[in-house]
């Protein structure tokens, strides 16, 4: 009997081609995009399992369908272990992805024209924290704050408090997609509480660093919300997490089904269970140091070697390159030249950025991925080195082929997990 893969080469050359060509990408070169991670071999078998075929509109014990006795088992486990790692009250854990996740957030606490405050997208907000080419930009009326350049790219909160008290949102955001710092939860509470708002953080970046308790939990602080998507650094599939207070719970609920979703997707609802069980391990907790550690030596790499980050350097899993400050190049230039030396990085604009999304001065690097695969800070200095030589010279085909060489003889000692060798 054929196996599955066999079956889908001799069916569908052209798929089979392409997952294989990006089976060999990923393994020749380093993910360093901070958003990105390598799964879990047992997420990847659930992904593709028997619960793909199942229907489970509701909730566990409230389905609209029959034969849910294995489905809800698998949504309350990954409920209760995302409960436990994240000490909050209740989890909605069938949001498909980030977008949607956050857009039922708010559908569930706030009315259009409601006030919302969130961070600016240049300076390290995400898309549905109020950027205007969202339809969530357009549904809520938005307060749009800014980090400081002056400190290192901090948040004034003196500045957000005063925008507070004249506007009076209904809900603050706090959370972000490009800022190299962490986040102190407190100040954001505590102006909230003084103008009558609702709290939620977006720690979709950051999740698996919360749940490894390597970085600062927002319901620590008093947070009403929180959402996270799954992947990134909590390493499993691609999808969202709603948690609450329990005060909430009703109205979350009620968001993500029926009012924004239908079924959820249950081969992936048992996948992140798949994944918050690995979180509830020590070594999840070792690799979030890990992480942590990592993206300190490659941010010294850069620094040292005369690049300039955005904040200085990093408090998190990621760091913000001004290419434009630093070499003379957009990000689009610099990610296609690390895309020639096969490491793999997005382009990113810097707080204000001049320059339009597509030729942004920055590039957004992140060091999940390549801790998962194992490596640790001299992989981070060598692969800062690599990263250097090849934004000076851009244009330099033999020397990027050269740079290539290395980056693959390197990634060859860390195998990807899943990835067949």
């Amino acid at each position: 009997m054929l196996s599955p893969r066999d079956l889908l080469e001799r069916n569908d050359p052209d798929i089979f081609s392409a997952l294989t060509g990006e089976e060999t990408r990923q393994a020749s070169g380093v993910e360093m995009i901070p958003s990105e991670n390598y799964t879990y071999p047992e997420v990847l078998t659930t992904l593709g399992s028997v619960f793909t075929n199942k229907y489970s509109e509701g909730y566990p014990g409230r389905r609209y369908y029959g034969g849910q006795e294995f489905t809800d088992a698998i949504e309350r486990l990954a409920r209760e272990r995302a409960k436990q790692l994240f000490r909050c009250d209740h989890v909605n854990v069938q949001p498909l992805s980030g977008a949607p996740m956050n857009a039922a957030a708010y559908l569930a606490l706030l009315h259009p024209g409601d006030t919302v405050m969130g961070m600016d997208l240049s300076h390290g907000g995400h898309l549905t924290h109020g950027a205007p080419v969202s339809h969530m930009g357009h549904l809520f009326d938005w307060i749009r704050y800014k980090t400081d350049p002056e400190s290192e790219g901090r948040i004034d909160f003196d500045v957000l408090r005063q925008a507070a008290l004249e506007r009076r949102p209904k809900m603050i955001v706090c959370g972000y997609s490009s800022y190299p710092r962490d986040y102190d939860y407190r100040p954001f509470k505590d102006i909230a509480d003084e103008v009558g708002a609702l709290t939620l953080a977006d720690v979709s970046h950051i999740g698996g660093l919360i749940a490894g308790e390597a970085l600062a939990n927002p319901f620590d602080a008093g947070f009403d919300v929180v959402t996270t998507t799954t992947h990134k650094s909590m390493r499993g599939p691609r999808g969202g997490m709603i948690m609450c207070r329990e005060e909430f719970r009703k109205a979350i609920d009620q968001s993500v089904f029926p009012g924004l979703q239908g079924g959820p997707h249950m081969n992936q609802v048992a996948a992140t269970a798949v994944a918050l069980g690995k979180a509830q391990q020590p070594e999840f907790k070792r690799y979030c140091q890990q992480v942590l550690a990592n993206a300190r030596a490659l941010a010294r790499a850069l620094l040292d070697g005369g690049a300039e980050l955005v904040t200085g350097g990093t408090a998190n899993h990621m760091m913000v390159m001004d290419c434009v400050r630093s070499f003379g190049i957009n990000g689009r230039v610099a990610e296609n030249a690390l895309d020639e030396i096969a490491i793999t990085c997005n382009k990113q604009v810097i707080p204000d950025d001049p320059n339009p999304p597509l030729r942004p001065s920055g590039v957004r690097l992140g060091t999940p991925a390549a801790t998962t695969r194992g490596m640790a800070e001299s992989e981070m200095e060598a692969l800062g080195g690599f990263m250097l030589e090849a934004l000076r010279k851009p244009d330099d085909e033999p020397g990027l082929r050269k740079l290539k060489d290395e980056v693959q003889a390197l990634c060859a000692a860390f195998p990807v997990p899943g990835i067949r060798s």
